[in-house]
């Protein structure tokens, strides 16, 4: 693992980072190769008190067949480093087993819920909604993975500010991340309607996280209300886009 060096974390900052992993296997057909032992090692040197995941196998009967070393346990167990609880909520059920969004943390949870946001019959897609208690107070945290259509990513995000006025209090901090797969400006005005918002991009400064290989956009974001954004990290390297499809984005945040 390189590429990346963080500072050590301040006992008032919150890291935050958000990883798709497609499924822990880089490649196709015969060729693909399996990513999840090294995608643990890299969980673990991001030190972050909250990892969100999206595209997280809870079981794949194929691939455990194809691959020897395939973890005897869902992924988001085997990726959670010790001393963390991992949240896992399905979105979609395939012919071989089911994926979905995951949270990793060193924080106590108070609760966790899901909420199908399903925009097609084509694309199986939710959101987990965790509840953590950081510093003594409560923090909401929802993992998300939109659409592959604008439309469909318009209509979720309006499905996300109903579901935040439904469940979390306004006072509450509450942090928004995951895969976007959007990399224009209307997702980002929308969510700013409702008071979510992220570290400020310089020209100087860009978080790119797609393709991993040569990443050219970013489509995986870390939005907050009623915390402070500090900063934006992007790891960089061979290592880190043999892995997966996304590179991973670490927030840091003052509580």
């Amino acid at each position: 693992m390189s590429s990346l060096v963080l500072p050590p974390r301040q006992p008032e900052h919150l890291r935050i980072a958000t990883y798709n992993i497609h499924k822990g296997v880089q490649g196709i057909g015969p060729t693909r190769r399996l990513e999840i032992h090294n995608l643990g090692q890299a969980v673990q040197q991001l030190d972050a008190d909250i990892i969100c995941l999206q595209e997280v196998r809870k079981l794949h009967r194929r691939e455990a067949q194809y691959f020897a070393h395939w973890p005897d346990m869902p992924q988001a167990e085997f990726l959670a480093p010790e001393g963390y609880t991992a949240i896992y909520r399905t979105n979609a059920i395939t012919r071989h087993g089911e994926h979905g969004n995951a949270l990793l943390t060193r924080w106590p949870v108070l609760g966790h819920q899901h909420e199908d946001i399903s925009d097609h019959r084509f694309e199986q897609r939710g959101l987990l909604h965790v509840e953590l208690a950081i510093q003594t107070r409560p923090v909401h945290v929802v993992v998300v993975h939109l659409g592959l259509i604008p439309g469909s990513r318009v209509r979720q995000i309006h499905r996300l500010q109903a579901f935040i006025e439904r469940e979390v209090p306004r006072a509450s901090p509450l942090v928004v991340a995951g895969d976007f797969n959007d990399w224009g400006q209307q997702i980002k005005r929308m969510l700013a309607g409702f008071g979510l918002h992220e570290y400020e991009e310089t020209p100087t400064h860009r978080a790119f996280t797609y393709p991993a290989r040569l990443p050219i956009v970013q489509l995986d974001h870390v939005y907050v209300r009623g915390l402070e954004p500090l900063g934006l990290q992007v790891p960089r390297g061979r290592n880190w886009w043999r892995m997966s499809d996304h590179l991973p984005l670490v927030a840091e945040f003052r509580v």
